[in-house]
């Protein structure tokens, strides 16, 4: 005997079918009905929403990607989850993507090192498209997920004839010749450069643009390794060893900035009278009292919209591959630059 249902169970859940006997049609109507573009007269129509409203319908996404191939489901991929500079850039792309109806699949590069976990989980679920969003993937992962047949777009990559697939970023050498320029205006002359990774394209395109201003001010530039506030402490702290009369450091990003100030309080270096600490990207922590960063700024939100806006239109029509597309940015001037 089966046991009874009490009023604690859960309903049970509404199907297909309990909206077309509802509204007196078909399931093949129903279906059509929540399928973008098929072919469904306005009164079934009428009658299929009513029904559905009535009893609380919500159609099931994994059957219908069954009928039309399309599981509506992007792959964000990052190796920057422990970055809180990027959890705007998350926090934009899951509620755009929402927003019209497609659904974020996050996939982390952090410990593949060549990126093949992530992409055997992206075919695995289907996803129609991939948005790469670091500017220090694998080697050949957005190649490899081209060649998956994917529509890929890749954010804060490094645009140019050597990327295999569209790429949206930020004029990353531009923003370097921003600093540099700053600083030489307010008098600075023994200046440093602080970034992340040596292989990560924009900590080597930011250092490119800020050595071209800066030229024989330049006195050292060191790779903390990955943007954290402890790798930007204790990169700090080395510079300083090696030379502790510099009054100006560039930092590759806002967190490792944050870490080179601490590094200074730690050691009694005030900022910025004995030395201007400047960071990229302008994260609202950087606009904290505490810490009061001059930083450049990108423009994510623009970045974000128009990466989701050119990798859906590519998903609608596979002829309309987007052309590569570079931001300007610009300095925001706070108490950290003298």
């Amino acid at each position: 005997m089966s046991p009874r249902s009490t009023s604690s169970d859960p309903p049970p859940r509404v199907t297909a079918r309990d909206v077309a006997e509802a509204a007196g049609v078909s399931i093949s109507a129903v279906s059509r009905t929540f399928t973008e573009g098929a072919s469904v007269s306005a009164k079934t129509r009428e009658r299929v929403l009513e029904a559905a409203a009535a009893l609380g319908y919500r159609p099931n996404h994994l059957a219908r990607s069954l009928m039309t191939g399309r599981t509506e489901l992007i792959g964000l991929v990052s190796n920057h989850f422990g970055n809180p500079a990027f959890m705007e850039v998350f926090d934009l792309f899951t509620r755009e993507l929402q927003a019209r109806g497609l659904r974020p699949l996050l996939a982390n590069l952090g410990e593949d090192e060549d990126g093949s976990a992530a992409l055997d989980m992206l075919r695995q679920y289907n996803v129609d498209a991939v948005v790469i969003a670091t500017s220090a993937p694998p080697a050949r992962f957005a190649a490899s997920c081209r060649a998956a047949g994917l529509p890929v777009m890749h954010v804060f990559g490094r645009a140019g004839r050597s990327s295999p697939v569209p790429v949206v970023t930020v004029d990353n050498v531009a923003g370097g010749r921003l600093v540099a320029e700053a600083m030489r205006r307010r008098g600075l002359r023994r200046l440093a450069f602080l970034g992340g990774s040596a292989h990560d394209a924009s900590t080597i395109d930011r250092n490119k643009g800020f050595a071209e201003i800066a030229g024989k001010l330049l006195r050292e530039a060191i790779h903390a390794g990955d943007y954290t506030h402890e790798h930007g402490r204790l990169a700090m702290h080395t510079l300083l060893d090696r030379d502790d009369t510099l009054d100006g450091v560039f930092c590759g990003d806002d967190v490792l900035a944050l870490g080179a100030m601490d590094a200074c309080r730690e050691r009694g270096v005030a900022v910025p009278n004995d030395v201007s600490v400047v960071g990229f990207d302008d994260m609202p922590l950087a606009a904290w009292a505490s810490y009061s960063l001059t930083t450049v700024r990108q423009p994510i939100r623009g970045m974000v919209l128009h990466a989701i806006e050119r990798i859906v239109a590519w998903m609608d029509d596979p002829a309309a591959v987007p052309r590569n597309k570079l931001f300007s940015c610009e300095l925001v001037k706070r108490g950290s630059l003298l």
